[in-house]
């Protein structure tokens, strides 16, 4: 029966022959019900049972459907019947939690930290009797403390992604009800609506597209929230729809859309379109993806099929993967080793324990235990967790908190920077997690895009050669016309001179020739906006600048019908009739167009590259040839974009008999486009060379600065582009990423052992130039120790080679990504100053990042773009940057910082993150350090207690608050307001980035040379004032009375408050307020606070062991003496090493500090005339030896759009 209803209708098999046979072709059984139209089964059995049999049809249709998951269907129109399929809603949330995901997502992230694990378990520990030598909570409290401030943390960044994900759904947007629109919020829209999307609008869901107001259902789409592309694509509905011009039209259609289900490819779409009459195929035409913006086409009528997270758009924005910093992972690894230290001690004093317990004096002879020694191998387990709970502090509990805490006022410092924000857009950095700020001062590559990041993708007509004399829209200074040795006029003269050549000059005609095929020659449409203006909607706005170049030169180009365009030129309005377009391909390299001029002559304008058209000259069209040549050289060497142009004369004998062989070869069934191409080869030939243009291709601000600054600071960057490869190099020179010295390794092969071999020998030939292997590093003694193996590839590796870039296009790239080609690619990759890869697909971008990150060994990377495509590599890399500034960008959302510019890159990396990384590097070691230093006393208190458990410090007072209230300060001073260098300084010498890139500040060895400090500072107090007070038995008190050990340890704990202070004092290197009250006020604040505890703790019976001791401490002038010494003695060898270490082996930076200090003037040498004037010579030998096309117009498929064209023609208001 389907088969009968399918193959009614004219034209309908064969299109639906053409459509993929995995698709359904009858939904519902609409095929049966329309069958039974022309065979209507008498009486009422026989209706009945065909209503049953329609129906189960349906119902089991609907269940296959929803089975195998490979297609959904979609009723028009008929809502009921679409909300059977509860498809999701179109309410979009990108926040890391909801309600019911916090406390377990949170918790999971949290726990995920050794340090809040093993808190965790301290606490759990203490709660047990008879074990914990402190109080029960004095871990659980402090813990729950911590986790609560990163709670606050997590839920106020959170909620600006809930406040954006709100403002989103709110928006408006009109849906068909009845016979009418209406305005609908983007949340309730729902699958099967169909929706009015008017001029400049946003696609609230995935649609497709019924009518427009254009002819022939054509719309016009920006797509730089997706792909960051400002040129307007082209998307048409089908015929069979275009009609639907009215709500009332929309209303009356009725019909089955059946899709694929959804999925995350922005280019692909099958689908059909099940009318009551014929079934018509749907595909990437007339799909409107989400995010969109519908542009210079008053409105369009379109139907949903996929909502919220179903949509394209945002199954590309996948969940955030966690991301943990370089920082944090070696804190981990770090923690780790602190617990085995920690383990050790514990285990140590507990055999000291049982060693005392099984034949120590004091056991026998004053408690009189003469067991058999059984309760102490019982209590030797127990005796480990005890002093597991003396010890726990030995791992600072504050450092996660206290790292949350400075990183969120780093990116609060980020999003404020004034330095960063884009006035044009109004928009400002921002930091979307402040996790990875000091992830920003570690970056050895940078993955960027390259249109809508680097380049702004306006095109500006600059400069134009005719008849062999140069014009200029602003002519430079140094370009000015001037008589040469030989009486010869040279340089370049302004548009104007060319508008007076045009009348006047002796080449008046070519001139009038060139600016005529400016305006013919092309497949642009005109659009008029409500103030008359026209508007050029171009396939490239390469072809948008040539047009408006051509209205800047007197012809202006205002009308287009199917066989015609009209220009002005001069005030004269001329019309050409178009015969035939020969269209651009990346093969043939121009365009052609074959038209009857005004007069009724025949000619043939056509433009392309420079290789492609001077090939093609007659004798008598090479008049202007050198000249040309000479200034495309001058144009390449700007790195603007250069075109030729040409023309002939047809007769009308040779086009009759040209136009037939085009006819057959346009009919050919198979092969056709090398048909075609074939044809255009003969007539292209004999041609007159009329000039040549230059476009800029406009760069954003400050992009070649800063390419070049962050390529002095040691990061390599990789441009992955889906442009051509002429057009990516290009671009290459003109924001510094390719200079004049770089050799050029271009990759282009076809099949995968091409590419194999091509990149084996040139990798044999590098190594080769080299003298040397891959680069490689040897390990250290604790990568030994923990068992890493040697890398493969080092980032640090230092290659004295002549500047290499590598480009490669995405057909290749495939083969060199397979397994036993990739790391040969990357081997060579790494050997290169920057690489670019062309034409390459989002999936492309993520795998080269993803390769870099896993096998170049301790690498950071950053990825860096604005558009849907950049997602994956955003998320990929350790670093996602994207570029906002207009509205609903993915890229931004998606990533974990958000700038306008890519200018401002430079500060983000260079000072922000440089200032992070070293910040947060003092704040951990310091972290550790104070907490190892108080700690480590209750070891060699325990050496002379016996082993017995004993703290020497109060709970409340000294353990718990440390890390809470005496000791916070300091590292938070550190941690926010440290500099090691001024922003103009970091700016002015980008090589102290490197600083970060080889972790200078935070590794091992700086780790255990703290920790070695720490524990000579712990050692110094307690033994020095168990010197004090040891001979004496504790008679530190002005009567001569015995202190007891409650006081003596508060002695000791101010004392070291007092250690911990001068230190943090040592390792500042920029005091402000804030620092002098974190290391100043802190002690002076215990020692107001503390007296006063002393009163109100017993009192509370909060800690009794304190009542009475405040008249022993500070009555004593030992422990005032002992207060100002042993502090001085401590710090003594700190001081000395740094005198010493900054006088006769400084470090890089500690020679710009005194640049920086001093004021002292930068003698380098400056060559920067000599330099451009050799970069100059040398580009032009290079663009002789090697002058590309760099023209990005779309591949074929403009000639038939621009023949249903008529801009004559009133269009249907809708």
């Amino acid at each position: 029966m389907d088969d009968v209803d399918l193959n009614a209708g004219g034209g309908g098999d064969q299109r639906r022959g053409s459509y993929p046979s995995k698709m359904r072709s009858d939904p519902m059984g609409t095929s049966a019900s329309a069958t039974a139209a022309e065979e209507q089964p008498h009486g009422t059995l026989g209706r009945a049972a065909t209503a049953f049999s329609s129906f189960v049809t349906s119902t089991l249709d609907r269940r296959d459907s929803s089975k195998d998951g490979t297609e959904r269907t979609i009723y028009v129109n008929d809502p009921i019947k679409n909300a059977q399929y509860k498809y999701v809603h179109n309410s979009i949330s990108t926040a890391k939690y909801n309600v019911a995901t916090f406390i377990p997502k949170f918790l999971l992230e949290q726990f995920s930290r050794y340090a809040n694990l093993f808190f965790l378990f301290t606490g759990i520990t203490q709660l047990v009797p008879n074990i914990s030598p402190t109080s029960k909570f004095g871990t659980l409290i402090p813990l729950s403390v911590v986790l609560l401030a990163s709670a606050v943390k997590e839920v106020v960044e959170d909620f600006k992604r809930h406040r954006l994900d709100a403002e989103v759904n709110a928006r408006y947007v009109k849906t068909l009800h009845g016979s009418e629109f209406v305005a609908k919020r983007w949340r309730d829209i729902v699958v099967g609506d169909i929706v009015r999307i008017e001029n400049s609008g946003y696609f609230p869901a995935d649609l497709i597209l019924l009518s427009s107001s254009e002819p022939d259902a054509l719309c016009y789409v920006e797509t730089s929230n997706l792909d960051g592309e400002t040129n307007l694509k082209i998307k048409q509905g089908l015929p069979e729809t275009a009609g639907l011009l009215t709500p009332e039209a929309v209303a009356r259609l009725h019909g089955v859309i059946r899709s694929e289900t959804p999925n995350n490819s922005l280019y692909t779409f099958e689908g059909m379109l099940r009318l009551p009459t014929r079934t018509l195929p749907l595909d990437p035409m007339q799909l409107l993806l989400r995010g969109a913006q519908l542009r210079n086409t008053q409105w369009v009528y379109a139907v949903v099929v996929f909502t919220g997270h179903e949509t394209k758009l945002m199954r590309n924005a996948t969940a955030a993967p966690i991301k943990r910093t370089k920082v944090e992972r070696m804190v981990n690894v770090q923690i780790i080793f602190l617990f085995i230290i920690l383990l050790c001690m514990a285990v140590l004093c507990s055999v000291g324990a049982l060693a005392r317990q099984l034949g120590g004096r004091f056991e026998k002879q004053i408690l009189y235990l003469n067991g058999t020694g059984g309760d102490a191998w019982v209590k030797f387990p127990q005796n480990i967790l005890t002093y597991i709970i003396l010890f726990n502090n030995l791992i600072p509990l504050s450092l996660i908190v206290t790292m949350e805490a400075v990183k969120f006022v780093l990116a609060g410092l980020i999003s404020s920077d004034l330095d960063m924000y884009h006035d044009e857009s109004d928009t400002h950095a921002v930091a979307r997690t402040s996790s990875l700020v000091e992830e920003l001062g570690q970056v050895d590559y940078i993955f960027s895009d390259k249109t809508g990041t680097l380049t702004m993708n306006i095109m500006e007509f600059k400069m134009a050669s005719i008849a062999g004399t140069a014009y200029a829209e602003t002519v430079p200074e140094d370009k000015r016309p001037t008589v040469d040795d030989k009486g010869n006029e040279v340089g370049y003269y302004d548009f104007r001179r060319m508008l007076e050549n045009k009348k006047t000059s002796q080449h008046a005609r070519v001139i009038r020739e060139f600016t005529n095929l400016l305006a013919v020659c092309h497949t642009v449409i005109p659009e008029q906006d409500d103030n008359g203006d026209i508007i050029y909607q171009a396939s490239s706005p390469d072809e948008a600048a040539l047009v408006k170049g051509a209205q800047m030169l007197g012809a202006t180009f205002h009308t287009r019908r199917p066989k015609s365009v009209t220009i002005t030129h001069d005030g004269v309005q001329e019309e050409y009739e178009i015969l035939n377009v020969n269209e651009f391909n990346s093969t043939r390299k121009r365009m052609s167009i074959l038209c009857r001029a005004p007069n009724g002559a025949l000619k043939l304008y056509i433009k392309g590259a420079d290789t492609v058209i001077l090939e093609r000259l007659g004798d008598q069209g090479k008049e202007f040839v050198d000249r040309t040549l000479a200034h495309l050289e001058e144009y390449a060497t700007e790195g603007l974009r250069t075109l030729c142009l040409a023309y002939r004369d047809i007769g009308e004998d040779e086009y009759r008999n040209w136009g037939a062989l085009y006819a057959k070869a346009a009919t050919t069934i198979s092969n056709r486009q090398q048909e075609l191409d074939n044809v255009a080869e003969i007539i292209e030939k004999d041609l007159i060379l009329l000039g040549a243009t230059a476009i800029e291709d406009k760069l954003q601000d400050g992009v070649p600065d800063t390419i070049h600054t962050l390529a002095e600071a040691g990061i390599k960057i990789w441009v992955l582009t889906g442009d051509r490869q002429e057009t990516a190099i290009n671009i290459g020179y003109s924001c510094k990423l390719l200079t004049v010295e770089s050799s050029l390794i271009v990759c282009n092969e076809e099949t995968h052992f091409e590419t194999k071999e091509f990149l084996e020998q040139k990798l044999l030939a590098v190594k080769g130039g080299m003298g040397m292997g891959a680069p490689t590093r040897r390990l250290g003694w604790f990568d030994r120790m923990i068992g890493k193996k040697v890398p493969r590839f080092d980032k640090d590796a230092e290659v004295d080679l002549e500047p290499l870039a590598l480009i490669i296009d995405g057909r290749t790239l495939d083969h060199a990504l397979e397994d036993d080609i990739k790391l040969t690619f990357l081997e060579l990759a790494t050997l290169c100053k920057s690489v670019i890869c062309c034409r390459v697909s989002p999936l492309q971008k993520a795998l080269v990042v993803k390769l870099v990150r896993k096998n170049v060994e301790g690498s950071i990377t950053l990825a860096i773009g604005d558009g849907a495509n950049d997602v994956g590599m955003i998320q990929a890399a350790h670093v996602g940057v994207g570029i906002s500034g207009q509205e609903g960008l993915q890229a931004a959302r998606s990533a974990d910082f958000a700038i306008a510019q890519f200018r401002f890159l430079r500060k983000l990396l260079l000072i922000h993150g440089a200032w992070a990384y070293f910040r947060m590097s003092k704040l951990i070691l310091y972290s550790f350090y104070k907490n190892i230093t108080l700690y480590l006393i209750q070891l060699w208190f325990a050496l002379d207690n016996g082993f017995s458990g004993q703290t020497l410090f109060e709970t409340w007072s000294s353990l718990s608050s440390y890390n809470v209230a005496w000791a916070v300060a300091q590292p938070i001073a550190l941690g926010i307001f440290d500099q090691h260098l001024s922003a103009r300084m970091l700016d002015r010498y980008p090589q102290m980035y490197r600083l970060g890139q080889r972790a200078s500040f935070y590794n091992h060895k700086v780790f255990f040379s703290w920790i070695l400090n720490s524990f000579f500072h712990s050692a110094l107090i307690y033994y020095m004032w168990r010197t004090v007070v040891g001979p004496s038995g504790g008679a530190v008190l002005a009567t001569g009375r015995v202190s007891d050990n409650w006081a003596i340890g508060e002695m000791v704990f101010a004392t070291d408050l007092v250690v911990i202070g001068i230190k943090a004092a040592l390792v500042a290197d920029i005091w402000v307020k804030f620092t002098w009250f974190a290391i100043v006020g802190s002690v002076l604040v215990f020692f107001v606070a503390f007296p006063i505890y002393v009163v109100l703790g017993p009192a509370l019976l909060i800690s009794p062991e304190l009542l009475g001791i405040n008249p022993p401490i500070f009555s004593s002038p030992i422990f005032w003496l002992g207060l100002m010494l042993i502090p001085v003695a401590a710090n003594l060898r700190d001081f000395t090493w740094k005198y010493a270490k900054r006088t006769y082996r400084p470090e890089s930076y500690h020679i710009i500090q005194e640049v920086q200090k001093y004021n002292i003037p930068d003698y380098r040498p400056r060559m920067e005339w000599f330099r451009k004037a050799v970069s100059k010579m040398r580009v032009s030998q290079r663009f002789k030896r090697n002058r590309g096309f760099a023209f990005s117009q779309t591949d074929s498929g403009q000639a038939g759009l621009i023949r249903l064209y008529d801009t004559a023609q009133r269009k249907p208001r809708g």
